[in-house]
């Protein structure tokens, strides 16, 4: 590496450090929120940055940034990390690497995320965004489900029972459906040695009986 390229690295690290920074003085003043009262949450958080840190982080004169500063000042603030980090739509261009010129911040921050899958070796991140995005339809297959049969036990008008009732079996279905792909990627996971998330407790027969049926109905889980 020759010194240019190490001059380099340093600008680099040091622009990373500023936009940081940056981010952080917009947010806080956004807020009304002084260099004090960001310290003084940071220490409610359970992790003190005092507020000579944040003053000297904000104007430049501290060049560097732990990785736990941030994600404390980011939870202070009520923001992700990654916000502050590569705050879209607040910067113009932003590069990912030192020895490259500035691209996309949007390309930058999907890359950091692992949301571009240009790499097949996340096979970890595609299985748990998938269980997610799975999970997420099962609890609203769940929850419509169980609201519509409420509404068809308290209907008095026959059209309006059987209605509720029609809707209730679609999104039981839809929910027997979701069972399945649950018990697919859960299994996907262990196999190729990771650990699934935790269910939420309606869910958990899934795991205990992986090869039983399911709740006859969405109360019978409760």
């Amino acid at each position: 590496m020759t010194h240019d390229d190490e001059d380099d690295e340093l600008d680099w690290s040091a622009q990373v450090a500023a936009t940081v920074a940056a981010e952080v003085r917009r947010r806080r003043m956004e807020r009304h929120m002084s260099a004090e009262r960001l310290s003084q949450v940071c220490s409610e958080i359970g992790y003190p940055i005092p507020r000579n840190v944040i003053a000297n982080m904000e104007s430049g004169r501290r060049t560097s940034l732990p990785l736990v500063d941030v994600m404390v000042l980011a939870k202070a603030l009520e923001t992700n990390p990654i916000s502050l980090i590569i705050p879209v739509g607040h910067i113009s261009k932003y590069a990912e690497l030192p020895l490259r010129g500035a691209g996309s911040p949007w390309d930058a921050l999907t890359w950091f995320t692992g949301e571009d899958d240009k790499f097949d070796t996340d096979w970890s991140l595609r299985l748990h965004r998938f269980h997610h995005a799975v999970l997420t339809s099962a609890e609203e297959a769940r929850r419509y489900a169980k609201s519509r049969r409420q509404q068809a036990s308290l209907a008095n008008d026959p059209d309006t029972r059987s209605s509720a009732l029609r809707s209730a079996e679609h999104h039981e279905e839809r929910l027997a459906d979701d069972y399945a792909a649950l018990r697919r990627v859960r299994a996907q996971m262990r196999s190729a040695g990771f650990r699934p998330p935790t269910l939420p407790r309606y869910f958990v027969f899934l795991d205990e009986h992986p090869h039983g049926p399911a709740p006859d109905s969405p109360e019978e889980d409760a």
